[in-house]
């Protein structure tokens, strides 16, 4: 007698993640009084002396500190501050100033790469548009919002590692992709606070709300903030 076909199992519906919680505008607008009451004219760590150089730091900066990226341009920018003395130093001598730097050797091949685009295509100017500058070597979205807030006062939103996390924590702008959280702040952030967010934002990722042990007794939005558990003082 033959065995009876056994029955199709139901197909388990996979349980759904839960959405990340996101705050009002009203909690938002006291989180960034509050990080400008304690740091009213924040300014980037990365050291430059023109339009020039601080794309080249930024470019620098990917995957590597800013004190080490300050390390090895200073030496760097006392020589070549403009797209033709960079360009003319050639992939060598870059490599040797920037070797301390992860990815060195690709990161060299950019800067002289954009220095010759630059001088080509635009005048040897560092071009005020997020489309140009994305156009040139080693620069993507996140480079080209730092160019254009810090060397031409644009408010844009640079999402980096500590924007992303502290966007989530705090439910800023809850996402799950930079572009994402990015878009988010875009929306969430009040204009009066759009200028200086992105600084206050990496420097209380950076030195108060740190990714593997926040620091929350230190912190001036400590009892606005929904992320748990909250560290004790040590």
């Amino acid at each position: 007698m033959a065995a009876k076909p056994k029955a199709p199992q139901a197909k388990r519906k996979k349980a759904k993640k839960p959405r990340r919680p996101k705050i009002g505008a009203a909690v938002i607008d006291d989180i960034f009084a509050r990080l400008q009451a304690a740091n009213p004219e924040p300014k980037g760590e990365l050291n430059y002396v023109n339009p020039f150089t601080l794309l080249v730091a930024v470019v620098l900066s990917a995957q590597a500190t800013d004190a080490g990226v300050n390390k090895a341009t200073g030496p760097l920018f006392k020589i070549a501050d403009t797209p033709e003395k960079m360009a003319a130093l050639g992939i060598g001598q870059v490599e040797d100033h920037i070797r301390t730097i992860g990815l060195y050797r690709n990161k060299a091949k950019n800067v002289i790469a954009l220095s010759l685009k630059l001088i080509s295509d635009y005048a040897s100017e560092v071009p005020h548009s997020r489309e140009a500058l994305e156009s040139l070597p080693g620069v993507g979205r996140k480079t080209a919002n730092v160019v254009l807030n810090i060397a031409f006062g644009e408010p844009t939103l640079a999402v980096d590692t500590h924007i992303f996390r502290i966007s989530n924590r705090l439910g800023l702008a809850p996402g799950k992709t930079p572009l994402e959280v990015e878009e988010g702040l875009e929306r969430a952030v009040p204009d009066c606070f759009k200028l200086h967010a992105h600084h206050w934002l990496i420097l209380h990722g950076r030195y108060i709300c740190k990714a593997r042990k926040p620091e929350c007794w230190r912190c001036p939005i400590e009892n606005l903030c929904i992320f748990e558990p909250k560290t004790p003082a040590p």
